[in-house]
């Protein structure tokens, strides 16, 4: 019955989820106006050469994305024929997908969770198992694919005391949800406990760390940082050992309105002590872009736009492009992590420990409170409360070159410490997948 009033309420709504989607978002960025069929289920046949099953992975934007990447390319190295589908919610996840992955895997939206449309969607792919990065768990899709006897698989999965009050608020729908998965991987014994308090049988949970640790940069990956920092010295014949000595750089990454505003003050204190500072602001999301060069063009900082590729020894350089944030925080000697001086939860600081570059960040960080408290203890990041303060840190540590290497070898050593999640998710879903015909 909980599930009925839910579906209602869903097509109750429909017409302002269309809205939302097709009409607001949609005209900031029209990625939201393509594929739209896929929103209600209509995902082509032909996305598979072969008859085989595929394997569904959801991952919700840019960030699950991201996370997944070197579980599914592990995943495909052990299974090269296996068929793989990802699917997720936005332009930008989708874009990233392609970027990643090519055409190695298929790639769709998942359906908005009507009854109608995710039945439509499970009876056109026909999936052998479905991955869900994290906490995105919509009930009719799992509830659907329970009784159609589809394994559910919650890997990475994450819930704070804030999102299990949620959960309880409404108790039947949450049964639902709990009684639908198969296998629940998470990060640690305090979020399986949360699910379990939920109404999850405790025989399907396991401890298997974040997969977010498991992140190594690629070759290819430290090959372009070297580039970056080349093109970002003063000096271009800097040997690249000592480009980051003779002037510093901090990536401000994933940051959201207001906090562009706070991170350009921190910026214009910087150069008061450090004139050749370089500030390279990274947006979260593409619609931002246009908005915060509009900020810089008002601002008496000199920059220039990573899409120009025109850089020039600019005091402030914005990161208008995707897919190149990882590789922006190797070219940095410190980054700031956004969505944490205003309340959105903050955004992942492994991308950047993982190239040894120290992490500062705000008070607000519940969306990773799997990983920032390790991080802090073992001293690879620092919480500033204002822009004020952040300025502070940026000049203490643009100041102190050996403190601001030290955090950074502290902020890999966390990563190292943490990592092999990944294996232990893959044993998880490999007891799921068909044998082969």
């Amino acid at each position: 019955m909980a599930r009925i009033f839910y579906s209602l309420a869903l097509i109750f709504i429909s017409p302002l989820i269309v809205f939302y989607l097709y009409i607001l978002r949609g005209k900031k960025n029209q990625g939201y106006r393509a594929h739209f069929k896929e929103r209600f289920g209509f995902v082509s046949k032909s996305l598979f050469t072969t008859k085989t099953k595929p394997l569904v992975f959801h991952c919700a934007s840019v960030g699950e994305v991201l996370a997944a990447m070197p579980l599914i390319k592990a995943l495909q190295k052990a299974h090269p024929n296996l068929n793989i589908l990802i699917t997720c919610n936005t332009p930008t996840g989708r874009e990233q997908i392609l970027n990643q992955f090519k055409n190695s895997v298929a790639c769709s939206y998942l359906p908005i969770d009507f009854p109608f449309a995710t039945a439509r969607f499970l009876k056109r792919i026909k999936p052998q198992a479905l991955c869900i990065l994290e906490t995105e768990l919509w009930p009719n899709l799992m509830a659907i694919s329970h009784k159609k006897n589809i394994p559910v698989l919650v890997i990475n999965a994450r819930l704070s005391e804030k999102s299990q009050q949620g959960y309880q608020k409404v108790a039947k729908l949450t049964h639902i949800i709990m009684r639908s998965i198969t296998v629940l991987a998470s990060h640690n014994k305090a979020d399986a406990e949360r699910f379990i308090e939920l109404g999850l049988e405790t025989s399907k949970s396991h401890v298997t760390g974040s997969i977010k640790f498991d992140i190594t940069p690629s070759d290819e990956q430290l090959a372009k940082v070297l580039n970056l920092k080349q093109l970002y010295s003063i000096n271009k014949n800097s040997s690249t050992e000592h480009i980051n000595d003779e002037r510093f750089v901090w990536v401000a990454g994933s940051t959201h309105p207001v906090e562009h505003e706070l991170v350009l003050a921190a910026h214009q204190q910087l150069l008061k002590k450090q004139p050749n500072a370089l500030l390279i602001i990274a947006p979260r999301h593409p619609e931002q872009f246009y908005k915060v060069a509009e900020l810089l063009t008002q601002s008496p900082f000199s920059f220039s736009r990573r899409s120009q590729n025109n850089y020039n020894n600019e005091q402030v350089l914005l990161a208008d492009t995707l897919g190149e944030l990882q590789c922006l925080y190797g070219a940095a000697n410190v980054s700031f992590i956004g969505g944490s001086l205003i309340r959105r939860g903050g955004h992942n600081p492994l991308e950047s420990a993982a190239f040894s570059v120290g992490v500062l960040t705000g008070p607000h960080t519940y969306n990773f409170d799997h990983v920032y408290p390790e991080l802090i203890k073992l001293k690879g990041a620092v919480v500033v409360d204002s822009n004020d303060e952040l300025a502070k840190q940026l000049i203490t540590f643009s100041q102190n070159t050996k403190a601001c290497q030290t955090l950074g070898i502290k902020a890999a050593q966390c990563v190292a410490k943490n990592q092999g999640a990944i294996q232990k998710t893959l044993t998880i879903i490999n007891q799921y997948l068909e044998p082969k015909p």
